[in-house]
């Protein structure tokens, strides 16, 4: 089949070019290759075999060219940052989305089926368990509470604990998350509406080789790997506690080929998530022990604005199709090492995010934290 994959310059996308190629399909690539994900222009590790138009999804006649004689959209293009320049995330995952299908449908276009990347972050906070046991969903904490140190949820001053989230109710809050549930919202109901088969994804924290080292987004696997490569320790925000699940990449590219092949999932939304819950400071230790390094991580006492206290995605949905994870957090850090101690990487590049963060006053100290 004729594939495009759009941000297939990228992180998931290339991987998920690499195995489709393997298949024997044909790809065409449409990525932006800006910055910055793409600081030093074109990766070396796009595939040769695939064709690449470098161009945005924000514009429609890049898109009509991109379009041409395909089969299937994987439509993995998208803004993630933790920045305040609202209006870009809505531009680029929400418009960009709403093009896509604009033109299949004005153009009449034979696309068979199109998989966007969601994520868990639709979510916000998730599934919380009361103390009577009642299944509660709160809002995300709010900068008053965090910046006193008070890091745990409540409901109606009651505390609760931590569930595993189902694909059944989200509760965007932050700028990424309310732009990547428009992006769902729009891809299934006019998938939907105009018989284009369509499937979402809601990636947890997806690992491997390839993260930009530049995205502030891109996470703990790139922050901690760079630190301990540098000797040095990671900072961990707020205490560490936090619970998080870990997707290898090579499991999400399993789960992008099995919707892809599946009929029976048209406008679904399906989690694809690790099967098990971490605390940062469980995988801080963990990547000490695959870089050799002691485990003394600095626990600055900050929070980024938007982040979600705990947040585990229920996958048995997924699971149910023959789809399981098989990889864990151990396995995604060898590979990202073996990776990384092949690239030429500046010592300066584990400070620019962080730096632009409290820039941006979107990483914060609490109140008497040191």
């Amino acid at each position: 089949m004729n594939i495009l994959i759009t941000g297939g310059a990228g992180f998931i996308g290339s991987h998920t070019a690499d195995a489709l190629i393997a298949r024997g399909h044909k790809i065409r690539i449409l990525d932006n290759l800006t910055e910055p994900v793409h600081r030093n222009g074109k990766p070396l590790y796009v595939p040769r075999d695939a064709e690449l138009i470098v161009g945005d999804v924000r514009s429609k006649a890049e898109w009509e060219k991109s379009l041409e004689n395909i089969d299937v959209v994987f439509h993995l293009a998208a803004y993630q940052d933790y920045l305040t320049d609202f209006s870009k995330f809505f531009h680029v995952n929400a418009v960009g989305t709403a093009l896509l299908y604009e033109i299949i449908v004005e153009k009449k276009l034979p696309v068979k089926k199109i998989i966007v990347a969601s994520s868990q972050a639709v979510y916000g906070e998730g599934k919380y368990l009361s103390a009577s046991g009642e299944v509660v969903y709160p809002n995300i904490r709010q900068r008053i509470q965090l910046e006193k140190g008070k890091w745990e949820l409540d409901w109606q001053g009651e505390p609760v604990k931590p569930h595993l989230t189902d694909e059944s109710v989200v509760n965007p809050q932050n700028q990424y998350a309310l732009s990547k549930y428009s992006q769902e919202q729009i891809a299934l109901n006019l998938g939907r509406g105009y018989n284009l088969p369509t499937v979402a994804m809601r990636y947890s924290i997806v690992q491997g080789p390839r993260q930009s080292f530049y995205n502030a987004y891109s996470g703990a696997c790139r922050i901690f790997s760079l630190s301990y490569k540098f000797g040095r320790q990671p900072i961990l925000f707020e205490d560490g506690k936090q619970l998080r699940d870990f997707v290898n990449i090579e499991d999400a590219v399993d789960a992008n080929l099995l919707v892809m092949e599946k009929e029976e999932v048209s406008y679904e939304v399906f989690n694809v998530g690790g099967g098990r819950r971490y605390t940062v400071l469980e995988f801080a230790k963990m990547a000490a022990e695959a870089y050799g390094q002691p485990f003394e991580p600095k626990l600055s006492g900050e929070f980024r604005l938007g982040d979600t206290r705990h947040i585990m995605s229920d996958i048995s949905k997924l699971s149910q199709l023959g789809w399981k994870p098989r990889r864990d957090p151990r396995y995604s850090l060898e590979c990202y090492k073996t990776w990384l101690y092949e690239k030429d990487v500046p010592e300066e590049v584990l400070d620019l995010s962080y730096n632009k963060m409290i820039a941006s006053n979107v990483l914060i100290k609490a109140e008497g934290k040191q």
